[in-house]
């Protein structure tokens, strides 16, 4: 297992979340939509340019731009 941040993990690739890294206002909502240490995230999907990606966070998908998930820092499963 490897740690890694959020927006580094493959299209169905599971990882679990370790830390987060971000402050104010992005630290919120990540952590209201339930981003927050031992969630278990797995990227479903990228957009046809590749940001933002889709990842199926407590039974929901969410999309997230890759410059916000740069401060999730996962571990790989």
């Amino acid at each position: 297992m490897r740690v890694c941040t959020l927006n580094e993990i493959n299209v169905g690739e599971r990882a679990t979340v370790k830390a987060l890294e971000t402050k104010g206002a992005m630290r919120r909502r990540l952590l209201d939509i339930g981003l927050c240490c031992g969630t278990e995230v797995k990227c479903v999907g990228r957009s046809p340019l590749g940001d933002p990606s889709a990842y199926l966070i407590r039974g929901a998908v969410i999309a997230i731009r890759s410059c916000d998930c740069c401060g999730v820092i996962v571990r790989r499963r």
